[in-house]
């Protein structure tokens, strides 16, 4: 069958487990804490012993095969947690799938993860899925369903927000779930049991900076050009210096640039160790559209701004040769910042976007 969260939340609070789960969305977040639910309430049915299988390039899907066939060694109920980031398991992998869910193994539960998912990733392997057990497909939230999401979340970490409270939110985080857990979290900490105001969560908010760069470089990679743009006019307006914003999008960068030149993004994404690990998603989806050549063009310009920043920009020995060095202070602010901005819509747009870093 095919399903929602919520009815998948009834369903893992029943009596048993279906054979087989599907759970698949471009929604990073909510992807991972329904398969952490799913792996939690097996394990309190007695599936104990958990075999991971990641599909990278170049998997061999005879592994699934000799997984449904093994003999459990430590308990008598098994969960298959396979991981397919892409959704799409290809020729071989789709018919391994269906041949799966044609004949379950007995006491054993396999769970299907992706981190990409659209109408067109459906095909005679979901098919069988749904024929076999559960598929959930995990729909970016609406604009409008945002505030409930965050109400919801919020109580269930013991936080009162006022009706002005999560409104503000919700504007401050501009759909990225993630973020607002993070903020949600962080409340929660701090104002365990109380209730907390739109008053409140400003200053919060606005007593934490690196909230603020962490979404600027997730809106960036995510391709959300005009959130990244907002969040940069918002930093500027808050007198934020660029040398920091720009030390934690070269970090990225670097990563970007690294896994755009690794010959196995999965093994690399692994290697990087990113934290939390919903941010995958964000670098795939990068990473599907740019090149490395494109990733150092955008590293190339955040050494520029960083020069202009510093005073070290070409102008410096122009000034030197006339005998007179000006007060250029305002003007390498403005100009950084202008810079910033061109760096940031390029890396949101990627190739599609290459001729903003072509020097004037």
């Amino acid at each position: 069958m095919s399903t929602t969260l919520a009815a998948l939340r009834r369903q893992l609070a029943g009596p048993g487990l279906k054979p087989v789960y599907l759970i698949a969305g471009a929604e990073p977040l909510l992807v991972i804490e329904a398969a952490d639910a799913l792996r939690a309430r097996a394990k309190e049915l007695g599936y104990l012993e958990r075999e991971v299988l990641d599909v990278e390039a170049g998997f061999d899907w005879n592994r699934l095969g000799d997984a449904a066939r093994s003999m459990s060694l430590f308990a008598s109920r098994r969960l298959i947690d396979l991981r397919l980031p892409s959704g799409r398991p290809g020729k071989d992998g789709a018919a391994a799938l269906v041949d799966y869910c044609a004949a379950p193994p007995p006491d054993t539960v396999l769970l299907v993860t992706a981190n990409d998912w659209s109408r067109k990733h459906e095909g005679a392997w979901t098919a069988a899925v749904e024929r076999a057990g559960v598929l959930v497909a995990v729909w970016p939230l609406k604009r409008e369903e945002l505030p409930d999401w965050i109400g919801a979340r919020a109580a269930s970490r013991g936080l009162r927000l006022s009706i002005d409270a999560i409104a503000l939110l919700a504007d401050r985080v501009e759909g990225n779930l993630l973020a607002a857990a993070q903020e949600i979290d962080k409340l929660a900490l701090l104002h365990a049991g109380q209730a907390v105001d739109a008053d409140t969560l400003e200053a919060s908010v606005a007593d934490d900076a690196r909230y603020d760069v962490f979404r600027l470089a997730d809106a960036a990679i995510a391709g959300d050009a005009a959130r990244a743009l907002h969040i940069v006019a918002g930093l500027r307006a808050e007198g934020e210096e660029l040398v920091p914003l720009l030390g934690w999008l070269l970090t990225q960068l670097r990563i970007l640039l690294r896994l755009a030149s690794a010959p196995n993004v999965d093994a690399a994404l692994r290697s990087e160790r990113i934290w939390p690990q919903a941010r995958e998603g964000v670098f795939r989806r990068a990473l599907k559209n740019s090149d490395r050549s494109h990733w150092e063009r955008c590293l190339e310009q955040a050494g520029r701004i960083d020069r202009i920043v510093k005073g070290r920009d070409e102008l410096q020995p122009i000034y030197a040769a006339l005998g007179k060095l000006p007060d250029l202070t305002a003007w390498r602010e403005a100009n950084g910042w202008r810079e910033l901005e061109r760096l940031v819509a390029a890396i949101a747009g990627t190739r599609r976007a290459a001729f903003l870093l072509e020097r004037a």
